[in-house]
């Protein structure tokens, strides 16, 4: 294929991203309902099976930025075909596993297909007409979150209900599936930075640093946060990602154009992703456990796995019903608009949490508010990159705002999970996090949510005089006039 496809194929383009997309996400929650049988099953130790969900994280956090620089040098359309490859290797790897090693391996492959949505929605950029871009590219955005919606309760009733091999089956058939619709569907258009080289010392200084990190934020609460090897891994966090920000200022052909990423614009961008991202995750920790924990407690609702994930699956539907309509308000009122109220809306979400977490109706109603405002906020945050960014940086801007999400998702992991751990209460000799704590986690979760609010109200217009604005405000409707 030479170039994009007709009009008439842009609903098969969109439904095949988004689908791709919703995919990746439901890896992601693929194994929370089995983290209790884990050292069971692989007859290891819990510490040992804890790297079975980490290892996902730290894969995709360093391929992420990675495959969005390759599919703006060499394809789009190519970089998603090659992502399909290790989602459906490793969810067989997974699959056929007895021990801990060949799960870990399998999970870490299914991380290195999480580059798909970044990819996504940089190619939605270059083969959709402008009206139709906005709402395609919140819809795309939010398939992550509805994936994480919609993938624990399925997740969890085939755990339950038939052998946990089956999930992994099944993602390597949604991983078959994807890589179809993508060979069938998706047009081949010109790489935006073709005959550019690829940065290999960033890449691998950029892996480097995003590996310490994210190691020393995911499992500091186990090794202890003062512990020599948390700070050893900080330590070499700071000096590994400084010196590849040195290299890449003065590289000719970057991974990441960091002067771009420092535009205001860009960089608020960013700053804001992280916090939604942490503003978002608040809620998936702490509603699930308000949902499972025995009555007994007195707040805890004595829900089932599969029950908590059913209440909290309507989050998932609204998600996808809001990001269309985001995508008008985008339109309408433009991306920073569409923005803060996402983040406003999660705020009131978090803000109503407080006095309805005490009904199972109560947290699915305070879910459904709490993921429109994500909705919103995920489908407005590539919009701005992308009006900020030159075309042949989109896939690689856009992937670096995806890790800023991912970011944000581990740091609030780490943060409110030391919150519950700390704030408990004892009830029939055991230990739970106490109202309290639960309570904290969701005012952390609201406050989280107003520091982004007042982070994207800072972000300036764009200003048409500038040449890269002009550009790359110009390109959607350029490239969508040849769909």
């Amino acid at each position: 294929m030479d170039g994009p496809q007709p009009t008439s194929r842009a609903g098969g383009v969109v439904a095949t991203l988004a689908f791709a997309g919703t995919t990746a996400a439901i890896m992601q929650t693929l194994v929370t309902p089995l983290i209790a049988e884990l050292p069971k099953m692989l007859h290891t130790t819990s510490s040992n099976a804890a790297w079975v969900i980490t290892v996902t994280l730290l894969v995709a956090a360093v391929c992420v930025p990675v495959t969005g620089r390759l599919g703006d040098l060499f394809g789009k359309r190519r970089m998603l075909l090659a992502c399909s490859v290790p989602l459906i290797v490793g969810s067989v790897v997974c699959a056929l596993s007895s021990s801990v090693v060949p799960m870990i391996v399998g999970r870490g492959m299914q991380g290195m297909g999480m580059g798909m949505l970044p990819l996504g929605i940089a190619l939605l950029r270059d083969v959709l007409p402008q009206e139709k871009l906005s709402s395609s590219i919140a819809l795309v955005s939010a398939s992550m979150g509805i994936g994480g919606g919609l993938g624990l309760p399925i997740a969890a009733a085939v755990a339950q209900y038939a052998n946990w091999r089956a999930l992994f089956w099944g993602s390597a058939a949604l991983a078959v599936v994807i890589a179809a619709l993508i060979w069938f569907l998706i047009p081949d258009v010109p790489a935006g930075a073709k005959g550019q080289r690829f940065d290999v010392p960033g890449a691998l200084g950029l892996g480097a640093g995003l590996v310490a990190l994210l190691l020393a934020v995911s499992k500091g609460a186990d090794w202890g946060w003062g512990s020599a090897t948390t700070l050893s891994l900080f330590a070499a966090a700071v000096v590994l990602l400084v010196g590849w920000g040195l290299w890449e200022l003065r590289a000719n052909e970057p991974l990441i154009d960091l002067r771009t990423t420092a535009r205001p614009r860009v960089l608020l961008t960013n700053a804001a992703s992280v916090f939604v991202g942490f503003g978002m995750y608040a809620g998936m920790l702490v509603m699930p456990q308000l949902l499972q924990f025995p009555e007994a407690t007195g707040y805890g609702l004595g829900q089932s796995i599969l029950a908590s994930g059913l209440w909290m699956a309507p989050g998932g539907i609204m998600m996808m019903l809001v990001s269309p309509l985001g995508g008008k308000l985008t339109d309408a009122r433009g991306p920073k608009f569409t923005l803060i109220c996402g983040v406003l809306i999660i705020a009131a979400g978090y803000g109503l949490a407080m006095a309805l977490m005490g009904t199972a109706w109560g947290i699915m109603l305070t879910i459904i508010v709490i993921n429109s405002g994500v909705g919103l906020a995920y489908g407005a945050m590539p919009a701005l990159i992308m009006s900020s960014v030159p075309l042949s940086e989109t896939a690689a801007a856009n992937g670096f705002n995806t890790l800023m999400r991912s970011l944000g998702t581990s740091i609030g992991a780490a943060v409110i999970g030391v919150v519950l751990a700390q704030m408990t209460t004892t009830v029939g000799g055991h230990s739970f996090t106490s109202e309290g704590g639960f309570r904290a986690g969701l005012l952390i979760g609201c406050g989280v949510a107003l520091v982004a609010v007042a982070i994207t109200a800072a972000i300036p217009a764009v200003r048409r005089a500038e040449p890269d604005a002009e550009e790359s405000d110009a390109v959607p409707s350029a490239a969508g006039a040849k769909v």
